[in-house]
């Protein structure tokens, strides 16, 4: 408020200073404003204390709304958790697949925010070097003015003399409100604090507000968390006990399940004694039907172990799987930190783009400047878009040579070759493009130098426009130092007039005085312009400095990038170095290349023709531009030759004048401001707090949308840099692979090279020169393409301006803080999984922990059945052996046996049932899995739900806010509502009342209904509610009341301030009419009369403010009184309340207090107890000798045993008994009396009561009596506010008729101000004129240099004629301003001559006006009294406020009362807490009691039921006795029952008596409260009383002084009113000569009009001149037109023809490439015929030379096979007719070893092998004895000859007794097997030799050759020995057969196997050379 107050009020010194100058308004102003400021913070404060109980009350209620929703919320969120808790299982793999996706996505978010971050501290640097640019500027402006205002108030005070009074009683009310302000400041900082303390939404800053809020959200999050993490462990305990509970029941199954087995096992074993002699037959059944079922077992338990495994590796996945989660969510946790952390800094970021933010702001309008000098740079980002293509385009052409290389090394086969060539082409023809692509690259530069030069234009242009206005301010300057001049003049005349009238008027001195004030002010504004003007060229300056650092930056990244793309090239190179080596086999297309190289010479001659057109063209423009320049200086030479020696005399005037002007202005403006701030002011206080939030949210926005596009701008950069880093990286990589394989295809081809190295040398060498002369052209090109481009780049970063990044910047944060929000929403639901997936594992331990236990145990179990059934079989074999002998041993081995099989079947099921209960968990665990997956599922769109009712919820708001605001703006306009808001505060506090007391009827009803104590006190409860009902209905017939007055005072108010509001307008509008006045009018006596007015205008303005001021001041002191008064009326009543309520609540407590009769009740239950226990005692000790009796009469087995003495105790008793109940019946009496007692009491309190009540009724009555009063003192006040109304109105009508008298002036005044705009016309056509030729100028120039930058290329020669003919049009026009700036002169000499005259004739006109200024003098002397009677009235308030001060002082005193009642209360509550405590522990001590008497009781009845149990004995034993003992026990019984009755009766009595008690009690605590409230209201009535007395006193002094003020003001107004009927009379007759001094100006107006009208005609004439002018200017328009049309269609017939030879060159370009690829395929043919040719005749001479050896190697075995053959003729020629001795021998003996039956067979062989005939061997045969001797005789006789040696084989010894026939057989064999094995052909052993065609020929041997030496090696086996002979394998008559057939005789049998044999290669007729190749070819 302070801080506030002080920027107002020198905001408002600032104002009101430059109007009067006099101190007494100023003082009046502000000590006016800080007085209704501090009683409107007075108000604040005294409306705290309600409504800080109202804010707390919501708050309360909130909290308790809030805390209900969040029971609701936990009660849901534990049922969703429940259901959850059974879906984990399912979950789980979904689950994991999402978080791998999100830890890749954290991953990327990671990534993206380290890149944001780096930007954003890129963008903070810029920001700061931007605030540091721009901040410095508001401290230098601010602080001038803030002097200036410091000096203005000093010397305004000083040169005041006038209202002393004023300013004495201002500042003594100001030290007094001070001291009030001071002290209610610390009220308020106190009530703030505890605003503050009890909630946060009381910040004022809307950051404050949001940082609680983000705190309180991070906290909520925090607690969340760990109620999260507190119901998970609480589950997993719960989960823990549920399982052991399980294990625990399972284990008792399986106990039971033995135990069944052992029983079952017991069954059997006596079923097998039982069974004896039919054992073995059953015992086998039953082995076989046990072994079936432990087979059955075993494969059970293979499963039941498989699953087991299963199982566990399942646990073991999920270990490992949980480990991971584990570390995910280590991970997450540390994220979440790092991001709580980067939240912050970002919330400090938030906070310092906030304050940029408001710094900046002020700086919109600077910036807008700089963002349109930025749109001009704009059309360049084309060029970088080009530039960005162009590059991608040489990465694609990158890429595609790297694909091509790395397609070259696929194969490694010939093939390879072709393909290579193939791609050279495609390369050479995509150069070729590239070359194209280039040149119209080069054509696009052309067009942006186009658009360069018209930028340059513009910017000529603009310097033009800056040279008009140099010539204008130059203008001005003149006309400043001609009104200085004349005000010198004008002062030094004034001061001869002021030395004659200096005795005569000391106020015309005074007024003299103030001019020169304000004159040294308007200087002093002046130079606060000029230097205002200089820092703005200096900020302008540091802009365009801070521009050209961004261009710097810029072209050092275009740098940057230029070396990336000089490295991109570098590797370009090195990939043509590798392809030009292997272009080595490139032979036959250098005829094409060289006609291609042609053609890019072309196109390259081509270019550097427009190279040489562009240098033209720029010199062209150097040319233009310096013509332009020289143009230009030359017309500042013409304009500023007469203009230069005034500069340098009077620059220092200069500057003088620029400050005053600027002075000036900025009092202009203030005045405006202090006018608005006037009217805003309340507006302006309540919506404060709402444009600040607006401001923020605007900003925040403007940043938004700035980040967001900077954002887009930087991260598409990023990402192309990316991009082309990682493509260059992948292309040195694929370089380097390629190599690699280069080196290793350039060795394999290395060997078959060699042979035509010298004819590929060449064509190599010419290649690579063409290849390195073509690469220099091309980077000769592209530096010249990028020296193009250079001029384009340094704009390129232009784009991403401030704005966009500031854009950006808030896209980032708002980014950043959603991503947050998910990450932290996803990291709790995560954690959540996490908890849900532990216990899941945990409880799948134990489980696996129980299988292994019951494994385990199952293992045992078999292990044992086992050996039972190895038991059971010796048991059986000891019975078949022994089964006589041993009987009962068997028999109990066969029950243990059998025992122990039952207990294994009985594990067997357990084990069974086991494994489905283990199954069906597993099933329950995968439905839990699923349902987890479908919860989850749900949880997500309830989180999607979520979002959109967040997202909808913020619409909501974001309307709501606006309507909101609407709504505040509305509210804050009108007083009116903030009065009703005012009355709706005071109807809640009655509303509170009445709450209360309903709460406290609430309790009081409650109470009369818990206990039945309080029938008496209804009636009168229901008579104090009606008092009370009647009462709330005079409270609120009172608050209408007062409400229906405040709106009265309101509208009187109101309707006084609108005319006051109104007065003020007209005068301002008055002042701000003679300020234009002052600034157009140039004569020093009109400026003395407007200042004179002025200042009487001021003088009665501050009489109307003063007025203002104390009005509102009278309004504010009776509001607060009123508030006060309120106030002290509701204090009242709520301390009234609060002690009825406490009165109410003592009495409840006191109720539940009584100490003494609980003491007495609780020492009477100890007697009875006492009683009881005797009673017990004495029945136990009659039970103790019953008992002895029994024992003696069953010892002495008598019939009757009981003695005399028996009798006499019992009879002793029934008389103890008697006694008793005597003694009951005296104490009920007793206890009788004391409650009747007690009603009598009860009744006289209830009097007292009625008492009390009727005396509360009393004090309302008077309470009544003193509103009426203060009715009544309203409605005086009321009266009084009429009179001042009355007062009001006379003043308007006073006011009215001096606006009469302003007006006339306004008249006369307007007259002369006719004349002057006519002066000024013709000064404003020259000035058009020369503007005019200047603009035609321009655009003349702009049109020709547009037209020659676009059409640079053609007709050069035409653009030098075009360039003349405009410089000779520039010079003609130059010769015609020269001539109409010396009309100009001429008509300025004229124009002169008649100013003097008029004015001549206005000084005549002022000395007339001057008279008229002496009355206006004599009014305000008049409007002084009326200020002296508003002094008195300010008395009469000092006198009201001391009043109002004795008032406060008593609410004080009041409210001390009401703080010592409080602390009674307090004390009183503490007692009755404590004893509240007591009577806890004496309940607690009579609940003990009544067990313990229960106990007894019970007790009691037991030994009564013994005893009546003995009585029957005795009875059945003491038959004679009976009838006595049946009376005495019935006596006893009867006695009993009345002891029971006596003793219930008792206990009521007693209950009747504590109930008694307490309303006793209550009723005296009661009695005791009312009196002392009795006492504390009596001391209260008369308090008031005392005070309304004082008030009443007071009040009628005031009225009684406020009467004698009416009378003497009505005196005062009928001396106005005389007054005014004579200065009305005055009035009439200035008007009257007014009138004739009007006629004779009127006279002279028909003279200026004649002179007006000569002027006129030369005006004509001069516009008739401009005319031709301009149609002359028109023709040469047209012209240049026709010129321009005429160039554009040569151009255009140009481009044309240019299009159509381009297009032809095209298609022959196109025709030629499907040429050079006809021909490659061609060449690529004839190469691969060439290769395959070279390779066949290599072959074909290795053939030959094989053939030429083979020829020779036949040559030598058919030598050889002749030798061979001659030798075998010699051989058989000559064993043709010898017989092998051997064989005759064997034979011989053979025939004789054989039996007689055989014999034959035998000789038939022997004929067969001699070559006898089958007849003639029968023949011989027949005959049976001659024939035996002839064949002897024959045989022997041929056995002489020689034969050959075969020795006799080992095995024909040994089997003598075999068959002749079989032996032979034998003998035919071994002879045909050879003992060496035939020679091979020679041809596979030659070794082939190294070259792989010869390799292939081993492959392709013919297959008839391969057959005969097959037929060679394998046929033999098959061959039959009497069929094939042994030489069958070498035909010598047939050589070239190779069938089997041949001779057939068997001496030819060794000859084969020694002899070696051929077969010669067959060539089959149909194999011609032709056909080989192509079988070569093929493979």
């Amino acid at each position: 408020m302070s801080s506030w107050l002080g920027g107002l009020g020198s905001g408002l010194g600032q104002s009101l200073g430059q109007v009067g100058g006099s101190l007494a308004s100023l003082t009046g102003q502000i000590s006016n404003f800080t007085k209704d400021m501090l009683m409107e913070g007075t108000e604040e404060v005294e409306e705290l204390p309600n409504a800080r109980r109202k804010e707390v009350e919501a708050i309360h209620t909130i909290l308790r709304s809030e805390n209900e929703r969040l029971k609701k919320l936990c009660t849901d969120l534990e049922e969703k958790h429940e259901a959850s808790e059974l879906q984990i299982k399912q979950q789980s793999m979904s689950y994991r697949n999402q978080l791998q996706q999100k830890e890749v996505e954290i991953s990327h978010l990671k990534a993206r925010q380290i890149a944001l971050q780096d930007q954003l501290l890129k963008l903070q640097s810029a920001a700061q070097s931007v605030i540091s640019g721009a901040g410095g500027v508001p401290a230098t402006t601010a602080s001038p003015s803030f002097g200036y205002g410091l000096s203005h108030h000093a010397s305004a005070f000083h040169d005041d003399d006038m209202d002393f009074g004023d300013i004495i009683s201002s500042q003594r009310e100001i030290n007094r409100l001070s001291n009030e302000v001071s002290r209610l400041e610390s009220e308020v900082g106190h009530w703030r604090h505890i605003a503050q303390t009890s909630k946060a939404q009381g910040s004022d800053s809307s950051d404050q507000s949001e940082i609680c809020k983000l705190q309180n959200i991070i906290k909520e999050l925090k607690q969340n968390r760990s109620q999260e993490i507190d119901n998970h462990q609480h589950e997993m305990s719960v989960l823990q006990n549920a399982h052991q509970q399980k294990l625990t029941e399972i284990t008792r199954r399986h106990r039971e399940e033995l135990s069944d087995y052992e029983e079952r096992i017991e069954e059997l074993e006596d079923l097998l004694q039982e069974g004896g002699s039919g054992i073995a037959v059953t015992d086998h059944s039953k082995i076989h039907e046990m072994q079936k079922t432990i087979q059955v077992l075993q494969a059970e338990k293979v499963e039941s172990t498989k699953k087991i495994e299963e199982l566990e590796d399942k646990i073991k996945s999920i270990n490992k799987k949980l480990s991971s989660a584990e570390n995910d969510r280590g991970v997450l946790k540390k994220d979440q930190e790092r991001l709580s952390v980067e939240n912050r800094q970002l919330l400090e970021e938030c906070e310092s783009l906030k304050l940029e933010c408001s710094k900046l702001q002020p700086y919109a309008a600077k910036q807008s400047d700089t963002v349109t000098e930025k749109e001009r740079i704009l059309p360049h980002s084309s060029s970088v878009e080009e530039e960005v293509f162009r590059l991608q385009q040489a990465l694609s052409d990158a890429e595609n040579e790297i694909k091509r290389l790395s397609n070259l090394n696929q194969d490694n086969n010939l093939a390879e070759d072709n393909l290579k060539l193939k791609m050279h082409v495609q390369v050479l023809e995509k150069e070729n493009s590239l070359l194209n692509q280039e040149k119209e690259e080069l054509q696009i530069s052309l067009s942006k130098l186009n658009n360069e030069y018209e930028v340059i234009k513009s910017t000529a242009a603009r310097d033009m426009d800056l040279d008009s206005e140099l010539c204008d301010l130059r203008r001005n300057l003149e006309a400043k130092e001609q009104e200085l001049n004349q005000s010198i003049t004008e002062k030094e005349i004034l001061i001869a007039e002021l030395e004659e009238l200096d005795k005569q008027n000391q106020e015309a001195t005074k007024h003299m005085i103030l001019i020169k004030d304000q004159l040294s002010k308007q200087e002093n504004e002046g130079d606060n312009v000029i230097s205002k003007l200089k820092k703005d060229l200096n900020d302008e300056k540091k802009r365009v400095h801070q521009l050209e650092n961004d261009k710097m930056n810029i072209t050092k990244e275009l740098d940057v990038q230029k070396e990336k793309l000089i490295q991109s090239e570098l590797v370009v190179s090195d990939l043509h170095l590798t392809k030009q080596k292997l272009e080595d086999k490139v032979a036959d297309l250098v005829d094409q290349l060289n006609k291609l190289h042609t053609k890019n010479l072309n196109i390259q001659k081509e270019n550097f023709e427009l190279q040489e057109s562009i240098k033209q063209k720029e010199e062209e423009l150097s040319r233009v531009r310096d013509e332009l320049i020289t143009q230009s200086l030359l017309n500042r030479d013409s304009n500023s030759n007469f203009k230069d020696d005034l500069l340098k005399e009077r620059e220092a005037e200069v500057r003088n004048l620029r400050q005053n002007l600027s002075e000036i202005e900025q009092l202009n403006e203030n005045l405006k401001k202090v006018a608005f701030d006037l009217k805003m002011e309340n507006e302006k206080l309540n919506l404060a707090c709402e444009n600040v939030r607006h401001q923020l949210e605007e900003s925040i926005a403007d940043n938004n949308q700035i980040s967001q596009e900077k954002n887009a701008i930087v991260e598409a950069l990023k990402i192309e840099k990316e991009q082309l880093d990682a493509e260059l990286c992948r292309a040195e990589k694929r370089l380097l692979e390629e190599t690699n394989k280069y080196e290793q295809t350039m060795e394999e081809l290395s060997n078959a090279r060699n042979l035509s190295i010298s004819d590929l040398q060449l064509d190599h060498e010419h290649l690579i020169k063409l290849n390195q002369e073509k690469d220099f052209e091309i980077a000769e090109l592209k530096k010249n393409i990028k020296q193009m481009d250079a001029d384009h780049k340094e704009t390129k970063k232009m784009l991403s301006s401030s704005l966009e990044e500031q854009k950006q910047l808030t896209q980032l944060v708002n980014e950043n803080e959603i991503f947050i929000e998910k990450l932290k929403e996803r990291s709790s639901e995560l954690q959540e999984e996490l908890d849900k997936y532990t216990q899941a594992l945990r409880k799948n331990d134990i489980l696996r922990q129980t299988i292994e236990e019951k494994d385990r145990s199952l293992g045992s179990m078999k292990e044992e059945n086992n050996h039972l059934k190895e038991e059971l079989e010796r048991l059986r074999e000891q019975q078949s052996r022994a089964a006589p002998v041993a009987e009962p041993k068997t028999l109990d081995s066969i029950t243990e046996l059998e025992s122990e099989v039952n207990q294994l079947n009985i594990l067997k099921d357990n084990l069974k049932e086991e494994i489905k209960h283990h199954q069906k968990i597993i099933e329950d665990q995968n439905q839990s899995k699923i349902q987890l997956l479908q919860s989850l599922q749900e949880q997500k769109k309830e989180m999607d739900e979520f979002r959109y009712q967040h997202e909808q919820m913020n619409a909501t708001h974001t309307q709501l806010f606006l309507e909101k605001d609407e709504e505040i703006k509305s509210l804050q306009k009108t007083i009116e509502q903030i009065k009703t808001q005012l009355h709706e505060e005071r109807q809640d506090v009655q509303t509170e009342n009445s709450v209360i007391f309903q709460e406290t009827k609430v309790q009081g009803l409650n109470i009369e209904n818990g206990s039945e104590k309080h029938d008496l006190s209804k009636a009168e409860t229901e008579r104090l509610v009606k008092g009370i009902k009647e009462r709330e209905l005079e409270i609120k017939l009172l608050n209408e009341k007062n409400i229906s007055l405040t709106k009265q005072i309101d509208q009187l108010s109101r309707d006084e301030v609108g005319k006051l509001t109104q007065i003020i307008q007209q005068k301002d509008l008055e002042i701000q009419a003679l300020h234009a006045r002052i600034s157009t009018a140039s004569y020093p006596q009109d400026v003395v009369y407007l200042q004179q007015q002025l200042q009487a205008y001021a003088m009665e303005r501050e009489q109307v403010l003063a007025v203002l001021s104390e009005k509102t001041r009278e309004n504010s002191h009776l509001k607060t009184e009123y508030h006060k008064m309120m106030d002290i009326v509701a204090a009242k009543e709520a301390a009234l309340n609060k002690l009825q309520d406490e009165n109410k609540k003592l009495s409840t407590r006191f109720e539940s207090s009584g100490q003494d009769m609980f003491r007495e009740t609780i020492q009477n239950l100890s007697r009875i107890i006492r009683e009881k226990d005797i009673e017990i005692d004495a029945l136990s000790q009659k039970c103790q000798t019953l008992l002895t009796v029994l024992q003696t009469s069953n010892t002495e087995n008598e019939v009757g045993g009981v003695n005399s003495n028996q009798f006499e105790e019992l009879l002793q008793e029934r008389d103890k008994l008697k006694q008793q109940v005597k003694k009951m019946e005296e104490w009920k009496q007793q206890v009788m009396t004391t409650v009747q007692n007690m009603q009598h009491e009860s009744a006289q309190l209830q009097e007292e009561l009625h008492q009390l009540q009727a005396q509360v009724l009393v004090d309302s009555d008077n309470n009544c009596k003193l509103q009426v009063n203060y009715t009544g003192l309203i409605q005086s006040y009321e009266q009084n506010e009429t009179k001042l109304k009355n007062f009001g109105q006379e003043l308007a009508q006073v006011q009215h008729s001096i606006g009469q008298l302003c007006n006339t002036k306004d008249l006369l005044l307007g007259k002369l101000d006719i004349i002057s705009p006519q002066l000024s016309s013709g000064s404003s056509l020259t000035s058009q004129s020369a503007e005019s030729l200047r603009t035609i100028k321009s655009d003349v120039l702009s049109e020709s240099s547009k037209q020659e930058i676009e059409e640079l290329r053609k007709s050069l020669q035409e653009k030098d004629a075009t360039i003349r003919t405009l410089q000779e049009n520039n010079h003609r026009l130059s010769d015609s301003i020269a001539a109409s700036s010396e009309l100009e002169r001429k008509e300025h000499e004229q124009t002169d001559s008649e100013i003097k005259q008029l004015k001549e004739k206005q000084d005549i006109l002022q000395m007339s006006l001057k008279e008229k200024d002496l009355l206006i003098k004599a009014k305000s002397d008049q409007l002084l009294s009326l200020n002296e009677n508003f002094t008195n009235k300010v008395n009469e308030n000092e006198l009201l406020r001391q009043a109002v001060t004795n008032l406060k002082e008593r609410t004080l005193i009041l409210e001390m009362d009401i703080c010592k009642l409080k602390g009674e209360n307090e004390k009183i509550i503490e007692t009755s807490r404590e004893k509240e405590t007591e009577y806890q522990a004496l309940q607690e001590t009579n609940m003990k009691f009544s067990m313990m008497l229960r106990e007894k009781e019970f007790e009691c009845h037991s030994l009564k039921e013994k005893a009546l149990a003995f009585e029957h004995l005795l009875k059945e034993k003491e038959q004679g006795k009976t009838g006595e003992l049946n009376q005495l026990l019935n006596a006893v019984k009867s006695m009993q029952e009345k002891t029971v009755i006596f003793q219930q009766e008792r206990d009521q009595v007693m209950l009747a008596l504590k109930q008694k008690q307490m309303e006793n009690t209550a009723v005296q605590n009661e009695v005791q409260h009312l009196r002392d409230k009795e006492l504390r209201l009596n001391q209260e009535l008369e308090r008031l009383r005392n005070h309304l007395l004082e008030s009443e006193d007071s009040y009628t002094r005031e009225v009684l002084a406020a009467e004698d003020r009416e009378a003497k003001l009505r005196k005062k107004v009928t001396v106005l009113e005389e007054k005014l009927v004579s200065s009305s009379n005055a009035m009439e007759n200035a008007s009257h000569q007014a009138s004739l001094q009007v006629e004779s100006l009127q006279e002279q107006l028909n003279v200026a009009s004649k002179q007006r009208d000569e002027t006129a005609l030369q005006l004509s004439m001069s516009q008739e001149q401009v005319k031709q002018y301009a149609l002359s200017l028109s023709n040469l328009q047209m012209v240049l037109e026709h010129f321009q049309q005429e160039e554009k269609a040569m151009y255009s017939a140009e481009l044309e023809k240019h299009k159509q030879l381009v297009a032809e060159w095209k298609k022959k370009a196109e025709n030629l490439e499907g040429k050079l690829v006809s021909l490659q395929e061609r060449l690529d043919e004839a190469n691969a015929a060439l290769d395959s040719a070279s390779r066949l005749t290599e072959q074909l001479d290795l053939k030959e030379e094989q053939v030429e050896e083979l020829k020779k190697q036949n040559e030598l075995r058919q030598e050889m096979l002749d030798d061979v053959q001659k030798k075998l003729m010699n051989l058989v020629n000559s064993t043709e007719g010898k017989v092998d001795k051997v064989l005759m021998r064997n034979l011989f003996t053979g025939h004789f070893h054989t039996p007689k039956n055989q014999r034959h067979e035998v000789l038939r062989l022997m004929g067969s092998i001699l070559g006898i005939k089958k007849e003639e061997m029968e023949q011989l045969l027949n005959e049976d004895q001659g024939g035996v001797t002839k064949w002897m005789t024959g045989w022997l006789g041929g056995g002489s000859k020689s034969v050959p040696n075969t020795p006799l084989r080992p095995n024909q010894q040994s089997l003598l007794n075999s068959s002749f026939s079989e032996l032979f057989v034998k003998f035919l064999e071994t002879e045909s097997h050879p003992s060496i094995p035939p020679p091979k052909l020679s041809v596979h052993d030659m070794k082939p030799l190294d070259s792989p065609g010869r390799r292939k020929l081993d492959t392709s041997v013919p297959g008839s050759f391969k057959d005969t030496t097959e037929s060679r090696s394998g046929r033999r086996t098959d061959v039959n020995p009497f069929l094939a002979p042994r030489s069958a394998a070498v035909p010598l008559i047939n050589p070239a057969g190779l069938g089997p057939g041949g001779p057939g005789h068997l001496l030819l049998k060794p000859i084969s196997d020694v002899l070696p044999t051929f077969t010669p290669l067959p060539v089959l007729p149909d194999n011609s050379a032709g056909v080989v190749l192509k079988d070569l070819l093929k493979q």
